[in-house]
């Protein structure tokens, strides 16, 4: 397997789960359990998913330590709070999302780039491929997405597997939360790579016999499997838990997935072959219902403050419903910023590499509040506030032309900074938090699934009026007028969600339903249709003969 970038350059220690309470205090919880000595499956998801119930707290997993501890039902789970330690590594693995999942659904679409400059940011050509959609199945990122995404899957396993035998307080709770989260694993691992093997869709079934290896499922079974978890998991989730449970599962948090799921349901149910998608059947009265049970459940509200929901301090945000949880603590935190900064902008110094396309910055409205997100112009140090220079010492300008994004200057491409620094942050570890779903989404997804199901209608403007509200100042109002037709405002719906939900990993799922993942943009011409599915690793399939490539691939 290969490094982590990311966390290699922010020096990331490893993962804890961190639940916060109402007087600012913090409980970290957090589980060795074992570490393993072995080299099955190269990467290690095929060790992982075989001994089941012995779970790794690594990030990037490392399969060359030795047994240092155990946990089993009778010695351990016993108590409540034991449980929730149990819980931990499952919810710890979210941070792991933030790297090769989030960099593959963003580098790959039109809202960020990542270019060449000098000698930075180059790392074998792996982020102009991203961008250009020349990617393998060599692809370190793919890689790195998969062993993430199946370590959550074999930690799931694993604890699902030791409770049957465990008598443990509100175990039913326990062990829907644990379901739940074993299909979010899933879920991310059918977005990108659609057909995948399924370890746990039998009964009984949470590890795998080395002599029969679990094969790749084609995409409509796997969406099936992750809806059917989900439905099944979602009666026994609290509506919400109390401020100690804050980032853990609730029946919120699945309503919005389901809802995220029936929004993209032709294609996620859909088949990929070489020459593109056959969709599956349309679910957009399934995705109306979802996100109005979390819309309905008095639970969750839109931020009247657009951007306190991705600023430092922004824990138990009422728009936040599902939430991959930081602190500003040594391996605890969040490194956005540092991918983004200029070197010489804080301290300690960023990489100086994610930025947005011009032709993307330029198609946010002047007076919408949430295009400050981006840094243009003269940049400044979030140490001292002042102007700051590149390492040529001549002012540091963030131009939003980019000329060659293999070769850039220091100052080429516009910045994102949605997520702002922290004031407490610890070295690169901020404590912004980062909203997987939130309320906002669930109003664009209503929205869109009322205009494919009717046609242009007053309800889907007044949901996205609802959004607008909040960051144009004079208020500046959609009309329904001007959508006179189901493309108009299916085209007017995109370009809201693209506002709304920039840099929150959702672009390429958007593109990818409405047509457009394909299509060229700067420095990306066409591509191949296939290529809405990445390929299965070549790393995995090497390991597992039962794994079939993606079409095309």
């Amino acid at each position: 397997m290969r490094p982590c970038p990311a966390r290699r350059r922010a020096g990331w220690a490893g993962h804890r789960l961190a639940f916060r309470y109402p007087d600012s205090t913090t409980t970290h919880i957090a589980m060795n359990v074992f570490r393993l000595h072995s080299t099955a499956w190269a990467t290690g998801i095929l060790l992982l998913l075989v001994l089941g119930p012995l779970v790794l707290l690594q990030g990037c997993t490392d399969l060359d330590e030795e047994v240092f501890g155990a946990v089993t039902a009778e010695n351990f789970y016993q108590t409540e709070d034991e449980i929730i330690a149990a819980l931990a590594p499952l919810y710890a693995q979210l941070r792991g999302v933030l790297d090769d999942y989030h960099n593959l659904s963003q580098v790959s679409t039109d809202e960020t780039i990542v270019p060449t400059r000098g000698s930075d940011w180059f790392d074998g050509g792996i982020w102009q491929n991203t961008h250009r959609h020349t990617w393998d199945a060599n692809l370190g990122f793919l890689n790195g997405a998969w062993v993430t995404a199946y370590t959550g899957v074999a930690r799931a396993n694993g604890l699902l597997q030791t409770l049957e035998t465990a008598d443990v307080p509100n175990k039913d709770a326990i062990v829907a939360e644990t379901r739940a989260l074993r299909a979010f694993y899933y879920y991310l691992l059918m977005d990108l790579f659609g057909n995948i093997p399924l370890v746990g869709d039998e009964p009984g079934e949470y590890t795998v016999d080395q002599e029969n290896l679990p094969p790749t499922e084609p995409r409509p079974k796997v969406f099936a499997f992750i809806e059917s978890e989900l439905l099944a998991a979602r009666e026994n989730l609290p509506v919400q838990h109390p401020a100690e449970g804050y980032g853990r599962l609730t029946q919120g948090a699945v309503d919005a997935l389901l809802a995220n799921m029936y929004l993209n349901a032709q294609v996620f149910s859909g088949t990929v072959t070489e020459s593109g998608l056959t969709p599956g059947d349309a679910r957009w009265q399934d995705a109306i219902d979802a996100a109005d049970r979390v819309l309905n459940s008095g639970v969750y509200s839109l931020s009247e403050d657009w951007a306190s929901i991705f600023a430092p301090g922004n824990a138990e945000n009422p728009e936040h419903i599902f939430v991959v949880a930081h602190l500003p603590q040594d391996g605890l935190g969040m490194n956005f910023i540092m991918r983004t900064l200029h070197y010489n902008q804080y301290v300690p110094s960023p990489w100086n590499g994610f930025s947005t396309l011009a032709e993307t910055f330029g198609k946010f409205d002047e007076d919408d509040s949430r295009r400050g997100i981006f840094l243009v112009g003269q940049a400044y140090s979030f140490i001292t506030g002042e102007p700051v220079n590149n390492r040529q010492d001549e002012p540091l300008i963030f131009t939003p032309e980019i000329n060659d994004f293999t070769d850039a200057t220091e100052g080429e491409g516009v910045r994102i900074l949605k997520f702002p620094p922290d004031p407490s942050s610890v070295g690169p570890n901020h404590g912004n938090d980062y909203p997987f779903f939130r309320v906002a989404e669930m109003y664009l997804i209503k929205a869109e699934a009322l205009n494919e199901l009717n046609g242009p209608n007053q309800e889907s403007i007044d949901l996205l009026n609802d959004l607008r509200a909040r960051v144009f100042e004079p208020d500046e109002p959609l009309v329904l007028a001007d959508y006179p037709t189901q493309q108009a405002l299916r085209d007017r719906i995109l370009d809201e969600r693209l506002y709304e939900l920039f840099y929150e990993a959702k672009r390429r799922q958007d593109l990818i339903r409405h047509g457009k993942f394909t299509q060229a943009w700067a420095f990306k011409a066409e591509s191949q249709p296939y290529r809405i599915l990445f390929p299965i690793p070549q790393t995995q399939l090497d390991a597992n003969p039962m794994l079939q490539q993606n079409p095309g691939y």
